[in-house]
């Protein structure tokens, strides 16, 4: 019994070193593969070849720069607002939101009907004016001469009788026959018939003759006088009738028919907005610390949240020439609102379509260097 037990006990002993000599054995193993690893990794890091100086200057030189500044999408004619020169009352409103519009066409109409009477007037005015000027020029009718001719002869007639007789009372003064009175009777006769005379022949010649230069003048004047007038009441009516500047499409309708608009300088009240969204840009404000990076002709792109990282692309067309406050809020509350911004233009390309006055991230695509903060704020 007593061997049996020191057999199992040796046994047992001898395990535990075995147990003991394997652990070690594991961790020297993995002592070693460490150390071999990690002469590895030096010795590849000493042979890599390092990279210049030029090169890093290289590749950071690829990156072009960006521009980063709010924007608002505008047509390429900018928002034109219609009103009316007149103040009144909107007889019609002929378009609606959306619709194409070409030079010239009438929009709106105002109530209009007292204008029209006064070009009317005007017009008759000036047929007026023209008839006198008429008369003027072509002096009396042949019938008024023939009756101021026929005075001549009577008064003739009435004073070769009335000198015959003053000679026949001479004649028989002289033989003592007629008293004195009786001959100067006849004799102031004859000098009343005379003066009938004279007065006949200047009125013939009156009615007669061609008209003065005076009166001609002034017949002139009064026609031409009529006809501005006429020409004041035809503007007047024509503004009336609101029309279109431009080929474009209505953007917005500010007005119905029936409502009453206004004409006040400090008040504008328009009754349309047309543009010509043909082709889209967009107003940049570029901040003042980058306006010495931007170019005519650059590239650029918008973004907007409403079309998630969807990028619409353009270029510059238009670059300010004066600083000025942001004309685009971005209702951050930490944005800056007493910085210079530079107006810059970005036109898009022809087949970009977004909605007018939509405010936009826009990105100018510079020249070399480090790309600028992704935000315009």
């Amino acid at each position: 019994m007593i061997g049996r037990k020191q057999r199992s006990t040796w046994f047992e002993q001898v395990n535990l070193v075995e147990r003991v000599m394997n652990r070690k054995l594991a961790v020297l193993i993995a002592v070693a593969a460490f150390i071999l690893t990690s002469s590895l990794v030096v010795f590849s890091k000493r042979s890599a070849p390092h990279p210049s100086a030029s090169s890093e200057q290289t590749q950071r030189a690829s990156v072009p720069s960006l521009i980063a500044g709010p924007g608002r999408v505008e047509p390429c004619s900018e928002d034109i607002k219609i009103g009316s020169e007149l103040s009144g009352r909107l007889k019609s409103v002929n378009v609606e939101e959306g619709d194409k519009v070409s030079r010239g066409q009438v929009l709106a109409v105002l109530e209009n009907d007292d204008y029209r009477a006064q070009v009317e007037s005007a017009d008759a005015n000036v047929r007026a004016k023209e008839a006198t000027l008429r008369k003027v020029i072509n002096g009396a009718r042949r019938q008024e001469r023939d009756e101021a001719w026929s005075s001549v002869r009577e008064a003739e007639v009435v004073m070769n009788n009335a000198r015959a007789e003053l000679d026949r009372r001479q004649k028989l003064f002289a033989a003592g026959v007629t008293s004195r009175e009786e001959m100067e009777h006849y004799a102031r006769e004859f000098d009343v018939a005379h003066a009938k005379y004279r007065a006949a022949v200047e009125q013939h010649s009156l009615v007669d003759d061609h008209a003065r230069e005076e009166d001609q003048s002034l017949a002139e004047a009064d026609l031409q006088l009529a006809k501005a007038q006429r020409e004041e009441a035809r503007a007047r009516y024509q503004k009336t009738f609101i029309k279109s500047s431009i080929d474009g499409t209505v953007l917005r309708k500010h007005h119905r028919s029936g409502e009453s608009v206004s004409n006040s300088a400090t008040a504008p009240d328009p009754i349309l907005t047309i543009g010509d969204n043909r082709v889209l840009r967009v107003r940049v404000d570029v901040d003042e610390t980058d306006v010495s990076k931007v170019r005519l002709g650059q590239k650029a792109y918008v973004t907007a949240d409403a079309f998630g990282k969807q990028k619409f692309w353009g270029r510059v067309v238009q670059v300010g020439e004066q600083l000025g406050p942001k004309n685009v809020r971005t209702d951050e509350p930490t944005e800056r609102v007493d910085k210079k911004i530079l107006e810059t233009l970005v036109e898009l390309d022809p087949s970009v379509r977004l909605p007018d006055g939509l405010r936009v991230d826009a990105f100018i695509v510079g020249g070399s260097g480090e790309i600028a903060s992704s935000k315009p704020f």
